[in-house]
C-alpha cells in the first residue's frame, strides 16, 4: 500500500505530517512512503531526509493520485480531492463540525475520512492523541508571547538597583494546554494560579507548583465528555464572571484556554471585567479560533485597550514546526497501525478509536454530529 504525505497548503501552516525517521517506521508496517518534495522543509526536514528514511519524493499529482492512506495536518480542499485514488482514505484536524457541508463534498467523492481530533481520550488511544500534543505546545507558546507582551518580567530579581517581585499569572482551565502553560509560567520565574471548573484537577495543577484558585460559585456539573469540562448554564457563567473579575484585577497575565473542537468558546472575560483589568495586564487567548474566552479578542491579532494587551494567536502549533511536527507525525505512525493490517489498510470501524475518528467512510458520512450539521444546513 501507498501512504502519502502532501506539503501543507493552509496560510502560514509549517508542520509536516510525517518527519524522516517515523517514514522509516511506517515502512515496516510493509507500506511504500511517497512525499511531496519540499513538504517538510517549513519543519527543516529536507528531502534527502526523507530519501534516507526510505521514502520516496515525488510530485503533488503523484502523492495524491497513488495515496491509499494520507497523512495530512489540516486535510485537502475540494480542489485536491479532485486528484485523490478512488477510495482513499484521509487523516488529518478535518474540523468536520464547523463546515459540514465541505465534508459532504469530500466524502462525495468517494473518500474515508478520519479527523484525529475525534480520536477518544482513553488510554489506548493516548500514543494518538494529536489534539493533546498540539495543545501541549500550544500551552507552552501562550507563555513565551505573553512575557513578549509583558512589560514586567516574569522571575523574582534582586538587584542592586532594587527588588523586582515575580510576575503574577492566571491559567483559566486545567487541560492539556493550560498544565503546560502553568508548567511554563513557573519556569519563568511567575507566580502562578491555576483554575478549573473541574475540582478533580487541583492536585495535578498543584503538582506544578501553582495554587489552585478555589472561586465558590456553585458547581453544577464538572466533567463532561473526552476529557473536558462540561457546558455549564448562561447563571453559572454569570457568577464565574463576577468571581473571577474581582480575582484578575491584581494579576499580571491571564492565559484562558477553555475551547472544545466544534463548539464556540465560552465567554469569560466580557468587558466588564476586562474594564477592571490593571493597565499592563496580558491576556493570551487560546481559544481566539473558537470565537475567544475574552470579548476583546481578535483572532490572529493583538489588540490593547485601556492598557490591557489582549493576544489572539491562532495555529500557535504551526510557530514551533520542528517540534509540533515531530510530536504529531508520531502521533500519526501510532494512528496508522491501526490501519494497516498484513501491510494493507484496513479500516475496522469495530475498533473505539477508529469508530469515533470515522467522519466517513467509503464516500458515506458515519459521524452523528456531521450527519445531523449537514442535514440541517440542507433544509
Amino acid at each position: 500500500m501507498q501512504i502519502g504525505v502532501p506539503t501543507e497548503t493552509a496560510n502560514g501552516e509549517g508542520r509536516v505530517a510525517l518527519v524522516p525517521k517515523d517514514a522509516a517506521a511506517l515502512r515496516k508496517h510493509g507500506a511504500e512512503v511517497l512525499v511531496e518534495a519540499g513538504a517538510g522543509q517549513s519543519a527543516y526536514c529536507s528531502d534527502d531526509d526523507y530519501r534516507a528514511a526510505g521514502a520516496s519524493v515525488a510530485t503533488r499529482q503523484q502523492v495524491l493520485g497513488t495515496a491509499d492512506l494520507l497523512l495530512t495536518v489540516n486535510g485537502v480542499t475540494n480542489a485536491d480531492a479532485v486528484g485523490l485514488k478512488e477510495g482513499a482514505t484521509v487523516v488529518g484536524f478535518l474540523a468536520p463540525l464547523d463546515d459540514a457541508p465541505a465534508i459532504g463534498a469530500l466524502a462525495g467523492r468517494g473518500l474515508s475520512l478520519l479527523s484525529v481530533e475525534l480520536i477518544p481520550r482513553i488510554t489506548r488511544a493516548q500514543g494518538m492523541d494529536a489534539l493533546s500534543s498540539m495543545a501541549m505546545v500550544a500551552g507552552y507558546k501562550a507563555v513565551l508571547l505573553a512575557a513578549e507582551h509583558s512589560p514586567y518580567m516574569f522571575p523574582l530579581m534582586m538587584t542592586a538597583a532594587g527588588t523586582l517581585t515575580p510576575a503574577r499569572v492566571f491559567v483559566i482551565g486545567a487541560g492539556v494546554a493550560g498544565l503546560q502553560a502553568i508548567a511554563t509560567a513557573r519556569r519563568l520565574g511567575a507566580v502562578v494560579e491555576g483554575y478549573d471548573i473541574r475540582p478533580e484537577v487541583k492536585e495535578q495543577v498543584e503538582s506544578l507548583g501553582a495554587t489552585f484558585a478555589e472561586l465558590d460559585v456553585g458547581m453544577e456539573r464538572a466533567s463532561g465528555s473526552g476529557g473536558y469540562a462540561a457546558e455549564q448554564s448562561k447563571e453559572y457563567y454569570r457568577r464565574q464572571q463576577e468571581a473571577l473579575g474581582e480575582h484578575l484585577s491584581t494579576v499580571d497575565t491571564i492565559i484562558t484556554t477553555a475551547a472544545v473542537p466544534g463548539r464556540k468558546a465560552p465567554m469569560l472575560l466580557p468587558e466588564q471585567i476586562t474594564d477592571r483589568l490593571r493597565p499592563g495586564t496580558v491576556v493570551v487567548d487560546l481559544a481566539a479560533e473558537r470565537g475567544g474566552n475574552c470579548a476583546l479578542t481578535v483572532p490572529g491579532e493583538t489588540v490593547v485597550r485601556n492598557g490591557v494587551i489582549v493576544a489572539g494567536p491562532v495555529n500557535l502549533p504551526s510557530s514551533v514546526p520542528a517540534h509540533a511536527s515531530q510530536m504529531y507525525s508520531k502521533n500519526m505512525v501510532n494512528f496508522a497501525g491501526l490501519l494497516i493490517k498484513d501491510g494493507q489498510l484496513h479500516l475496522n470501524l469495530e475498533d473505539e478509536i477508529v469508530r469515533c475518528a470515522a467522519v466517513a467512510h467509503g464516500g458515506e458520512i458515519t459521524h452523528p454530529g456531521v450527519q445531523e450539521r449537514l442535514a440541517r444546513s440542507q433544509d
